[in-house]
């Protein structure tokens, strides 16, 4: 089973857009299944109903048209309990629906499962066999990880505006709305500005050299160009933090010390690693380290260490980071918004922040 689903993901993850995803899925799901049926029900939140976004064996031409309100059918009892819904004869049950659009008359047992995001129902996943059938609880498991899987995929789709595309879904023109956690309180409005990494340490192989004398004088180097910066960033805005704002600087400049994060780089260059493998290694422990943590403001120290361990491998790589232009009232953009980025942006400019990673334990939001 686990090949079986490693392959279906697979392909769900290959497939250019949303709709060929769907529909590659339910003809791997049925195949995996050894039954009659698979559907994939789109739940609308506009209109409060699942429509038949996709189906192996049922009729494809009521794909699009067949929809069930969100308490309807079997359907709708699966988004209510948010659970899977394991039926052997389904037209005996008092929640059974009847579609004669689809032709489901011939399928007598039912297995469903919701595709579920952050907390919201997106959809509902559907297999159906002629025959009497009780789905066995591996079975369950297993459409209950696919639902996992595509609801990634739904919810990358509705954020980015894709769903707009499906014609029989969100049929009104309407602005896409991403739900967040807020930092702060009030309301912004603004021009996006979306800032990427300028480096990447999961891109950084393992690799061994034979001197690591260079290797050493290089990292040196790169720490004493990120550890000038941060206090030229301190001094620039030295008349303007608070004391917290500024000893948190003070703390950076700690963990770059060679007493510390620093030094554990260059011991691991002295066993023969290259200095970007050498920075990826120890960088990770700590982030990982760090993670581990029960108390959620330790936890997002996390971010503060992968921040400077970026800022040491673009001095290494030789990136500098491009010279942006803050527009009036910017809302700043990122994968993971860290207190050294926010600090390079003029404040006047600076009007909200959306950071996909984060919380509001971290030193950016506090």
């Amino acid at each position: 089973m686990l090949t079986t689903l490693r392959r279906i993901v697979q392909a769900v993850n290959a497939a250019p857009n949303l709709m060929q995803a769907v529909e590659v899925m339910v003809s791997l799901v049925q195949e995996a299944f050894v039954t009659d049926v698979c559907s994939v029900y789109l739940f609308d939140h506009t209109e409060n109903r699942y429509f038949l976004m996709a189906t192996e064996g049922l009729n494809k031409e009521a794909v699009g048209q067949v929809s069930l309100g969100v308490s309807e059918g079997l359907v709708g009892l699966v988004g209510l309990r948010e659970e899977p819904v394991n039926i052997e004869i389904a037209s005996a049950h008092p929640k059974y629906r009847y579609l004669a659009e689809t032709g489901e008359e011939k399928f007598g047992s039912f297995l469903g499962a919701p595709i579920i995001h952050h907390g919201r129902v997106l959809g509902v996943v559907v297999v159906q066999q002629g025959d009497k059938r009780c789905f066995d609880q591996s079975e369950e498991a297993f459409l209950v990880t696919i639902c996992a899987q595509l609801a990634g995929v739904i919810a990358h789709a509705e954020s980015t505006g894709a769903l707009a595309g499906i014609p029989y879904l969100y049929g009104k023109n309407r602005a896409v709305e991403f739900r967040g956690v807020s930092g702060a309180s009030g309301v912004a409005i603004g021009s996006a500005l979306v800032i990427t990494p300028f480096a990447d340490l999961d891109t950084v192989p393992d690799r061994k050299v034979d001197d690591v004398g260079p290797e050493i004088i290089a990292f040196e180097q790169a720490l004493a160009a990120v550890q000038g910066a941060i206090k030229k960033l301190r001094d620039s805005y030295g008349h303007t933090l608070q004391r917290e704002e500024k000893d948190l600087f003070d703390v950076y400049l700690r963990i770059l010390d060679k007493n510390s994060i620093g030094g554990e780089i260059i011991d691991k260059i002295e066993e023969g690693y290259w200095a970007q493998s050498a920075l990826r290694i120890v960088v990770e422990q700590y982030v990982k380290n760090f993670e581990a943590m029960d108390d959620p403001y330790l936890r997002e120290r996390a971010a503060d260490v992968r921040d400077l361990g970026l800022r040491i491998l673009a001095q290494l790589q030789e990136n500098k980071p491009p010279k942006l232009d803050y527009p009036d009232s910017t809302i700043l953009i990122g994968e993971e918004i860290t207190t050294s980025v926010l600090m390079e942006i003029p404040k006047d400019k600076l009007a909200g922040i959306v950071s996909v990673k984060g919380s509001i334990n971290s030193h950016m939001a506090i």
